[in-house]
């Protein structure tokens, strides 16, 4: 071929390369990376659900990042064995009582949480564990029931978990209510693992949650950071302090992968003062560490 014929096909050539590229955008994104980042095999019946909360306003609120399997009753055996209180109901009287807690520190161990909605629903059960003397610091987990009947023929309750750790003012509303921690992760290894501890689960298996998140915002306008993923435990029908610990089953390979990725990522971000260290609780207590993702 001479040269002007090399510099005619040379447009055509282009062209090709450009929808080649194209071509391999869109099977990346649509396609590829969406199976990558998601998984929902160990409980299908998830696949279609959203994973993050909202406030009575409407405004986006926690994200999802735990769940048990079992009745109602297995789940509350089980959060009471780990040592979590059953939160009282929001009335003017325990309003007044978690506002003299925090102001005269004074415990105060069932204070009540905020509602969150889920699907149209507040929370079914709210759990927390008091860090210090008074409501002020505190583990808290709200739960739904959303599967009446999962893969294991049982209930799937999903919860969200944080650390509240301190009482202002909320930056979207205006109104008096506690500040979260951003290290979401952390503290959904602290649930699982202090009911984990209590002799109450059989296995442990993830599933996917809201996606990866590195600067979200809650409904109290609060940021938060986590993997997305949301870790479930099975419960055992009985507790069993001397029962040995819960077997994990393993997620696609591709879940580990997103992990080393997520977990370089807050490094980096850490590094640079962009992203929180874990947040060291009142009373010399240790925010845990994320469940670390497994291999498939």
């Amino acid at each position: 071929m001479d040269e002007s014929g090399k510099r005619r096909g040379y447009p055509a050539r282009v062209a090709r390369g450009l929808v080649a590229i194209v071509a391999l955008y869109l099977a990346a994104a649509y396609v590829v990376l969406p199976a990558l980042w998601s998984h929902y095999e160990h409980q299908p019946g998830l696949a279609a659900r959203p994973m993050v909360t909202v406030t009575p306003q409407g405004i986006p609120g926690d994200p999802l990042n735990v769940g048990l399997v079992g009745s109602r009753a297995e789940v509350m055996r089980a959060m009471t064995a780990a040592g979590w209180h059953p939160a009282d109901p929001i009335t003017l009287a325990s309003s007044l009582e978690i506002g003299l807690s925090v102001a005269l520190a004074r415990p105060y161990v069932d204070a009540p949480v905020s509602t969150l909605m889920y699907q149209g629903r507040r929370q079914d059960l709210a759990f927390e564990k008091p860090v210090g003397r008074s409501a002020e610091h505190r583990h808290h987990v709200r739960f739904w029931l959303a599967l009446p009947s999962g893969a294991e023929g049982r209930e799937v309750w999903l919860g969200a978990a944080s650390f509240d750790r301190s009482v202002g003012f909320s930056h979207d509303t205006g109104q008096i209510t506690h500040h979260i921690d951003p290290d979401l992760d952390a503290e959904r290894a602290f649930v699982m693992e202090s009911v984990a501890a209590a002799g109450t689960l059989a296995q442990i298996y993830e599933v996917a949650g809201a996606g990866p998140t590195l600067n979200g915002r809650n409904g109290g306008g609060d940021r938060y950071f986590t993997d997305g993923e949301i870790v479930i435990g099975v419960l055992r029908p009985t507790v069993d302090a001397a029962a040995p610990p819960p077997r994990r089953l393993p997620s696609p390979a591709a879940t580990a992968l997103k992990g080393r990725v997520w977990a370089a990522i807050l490094a980096a971000g850490r590094s640079l003062g962009l992203v929180p260290v874990p947040h060291t609780l009142q009373g010399g207590e240790q925010a845990l560490s994320p469940c670390p993702p497994a291999a498939g």
